[in-house]
């Protein structure tokens, strides 16, 4: 197993999540950034928001499949597996 392009997937994959997820905060909130995701969080929203951000992983899972590089996606697939996990505690708190 090719370690250098698992990690590679996780790190994209994680990146492309937080990217999208603070594009969100910021195209859609008026305040800053911080009291945005303290109102989410109060509000029991932000594993909500961490949910569609993380809808960017589908097309890089499926690209890494495409490009026959199955570690890759792989990484991307953990990284998802992780942000459930994370948005299920979010969800119990």
């Amino acid at each position: 197993m090719n370690k250098q392009e698992l990690f590679k997937g996780a790190i994209a994959s994680f990146f492309a999540t937080s990217s999208l997820t603070i594009f969100i905060l910021l195209y859609f909130s008026e305040g800053p950034i911080e009291e945005a995701i303290s109102f989410l969080f109060h509000e029991k929203k932000l594993g909500g928001l961490i949910s569609i951000g993380a809808l960017i992983n589908l097309p890089l899972f499926f690209l890494g499949m495409r490009k026959r590089k199955t570690n890759f996606a792989k990484g991307v697939l953990i990284t998802s597996i992780f942000i459930v996990v994370l948005v299920a505690a979010l969800k119990i708190i």
